[in-house]
């Protein structure tokens, strides 16, 4: 008699920056684009690179690199921006690749540990290991802290 071990699964979609692996819910994605112009915003936070005109929306955009406070790297053509979505406000995260969707079962998702590297664990919602890989599940709520993004973006755009 076979045992069928039903789990719930997520589905994210998988990107790079530096040498790590993040994941965020593709329920939270509307899109993933090629880089592109992005207008700067005056006196905006440095992680806010500015904004772009997407189908008529302007959506503020973040360097990922520079909200973990990682090191500047060049955008070439593997440079995406990843654009989410939460509570009503769209923005676009700069990521240095989109690799893949995968289905992640949600028993493999543990808590964040106390240290991740050198991304802020605020940032960090949890971590799953998927075959040899393991994920970091990013807290989309902290990063795209709305009073401090969309304030810093629009009140200037």
């Amino acid at each position: 008699m076979e045992e069928i071990v039903t789990s719930e699964t997520v589905k994210v979609i998988v990107f790079q920056i530096k040498d790590k692996e993040y994941v965020i819910p593709v329920s939270k994605v509307r899109g993933i684009e090629k880089m592109m112009h992005i207008t700067r915003v005056p006196r905006s936070l440095p992680f806010v690179k500015g904004v772009i005109n997407l189908r008529g929306v302007i959506t503020p955009i973040i360097d990922l690199r520079a909200r973990f406070e990682i090191e500047k790297a060049e955008y070439d053509d593997r440079t995406r921006i990843i654009i989410v979505t939460l509570d009503n406000m769209e923005a676009g995260l700069i990521v240095d690749s989109a690799n893949d969707v995968l289905d992640i079962p949600e028993s493999s998702i543990e808590p964040q540990p106390e240290v991740i590297g050198n991304v802020a664990t605020e940032y960090i919602s949890g971590v799953a290991k998927v075959e040899k890989r393991l994920l970091t599940l990013l807290n989309l709520d902290q990063i795209l802290n709305q009073n401090e993004i969309h304030d810093s973006a629009v009140k200037e755009a």
